[in-house]
């Protein structure tokens, strides 16, 4: 320290209109999203899963070659602002159709938009289905634990305790059963390659959340099955907190009955079958470079 006192930063006057007008810096509105603003509720996690999605895809240089299938859900307000091919499933169907635009375009990159609503209590014999046949699809699942589109009424992956708009003293295992713990029922299915379950209530999970999109998209690029995302959302509105609370209360609550890591990694297994050729697994194309050697924590 010189003892030299530096500049103090010029104090901006609050009492009145600023001389000059505003102007917008950067919107920070990812490429392939053609509106940032959105009208969902204050503090909800899936505009942050939709950009997680969304970025991957474009990091993957994918962005041609990918088909988004939504359900119905809070979310399907994106289902129209993506700048990538979007097909509109019936509610709890989209696997089932994602499918079929697999099949018959195999060299596209297919994933599937649902909430835990559209999912687990709508089509979970669809996902179910799919995974066991091996389907070379992505299918993700943004689990906030309720109806949001609807009003906010409890949903199959409800965790205990959770108050919803029906169950207001908290869900209750005697009258209401035990919640489903789809990304764990999923991870035990053969012809599934890849399991994993995020979340997007702070910055550390949400650099986790990429990673496992990608890593379920390189496993889909691969060939090599079923590969399936579980995203931990907030919805503050739906858990009758404060918005402040909604992140703190994912941990606390919805994280406990549900917990982030990755369940399943076919690659895993391959590299060891394979040996020296099983390495290549999940490489970008052209680089020398493993995705499993960049500091994977799960």
């Amino acid at each position: 320290m010189t003892g030299k006192r530096l500049p103090l930063t010029p104090v901006v006057p609050t009492d009145a209109p600023p001389s000059c007008g505003a102007r917008l810096v950067h919107d920070f509105t990812p490429a392939l999203i053609d509106v940032g603003a959105h009208h969902l509720c204050p503090g909800c996690g899936e505009p942050i899963a939709m950009r997680s999605m969304v970025e991957q895809v474009e990091e993957l240089g994918e962005v041609d070659r990918a088909i988004a299938v939504f359900g119905i859900g809070c979310y399907t307000a994106y289902s129209n602002n993506l700048d990538i091919e979007v097909l509109q499933a019936l509610h709890g169907r989209a696997p089932s159709l994602a499918t079929g635009v697999k099949r018959c375009r195999p060299d596209t990159l297919v994933f599937t938009v649902q909430g835990d609503g559209d999912m687990v209590n709508e089509g979970l014999q669809e996902v179910v289905h799919a995974a066991a046949r091996g389907e070379n699809i992505t299918c993700f699942m943004l689990n906030n634990g309720v109806f949001g589109e609807t009003g906010g009424h409890m949903t199959a992956a409800t965790v205990l305790g959770q108050r919803t708009k029906n169950t207001l003293g908290g869900r209750d295992a005697a009258a209401h059963g035990h919640p489903i713990r789809l990304a764990d029922l999923i991870a035990g299915l053969d012809g599934v390659a890849y399991v994993a379950r995020a979340a997007v209530n702070n910055a550390v999970n949400i650099t986790r959340a990429n990673r496992m999109i990608k890593d379920a998209f390189r496993v889909q690029r691969a060939g090599l099955g079923f590969s399936f995302v579980e995203i931990l959302t907030m919805c503050p509105t739906g858990w009758f907190v404060d918005t402040t609370e909604a992140p703190g209360y994912l941990d606390e609550v919805v994280a406990h009955t549900h917990r982030p890591g990755v369940l399943k990694d076919l690659r895993k297994d391959l590299r060891k079958d394979l040996g020296k050729d099983g390495k290549d697994l999940g490489k970008e194309p052209g680089s020398t470079r493993s995705s499993t050697d960049k500091g994977r924590r799960t």
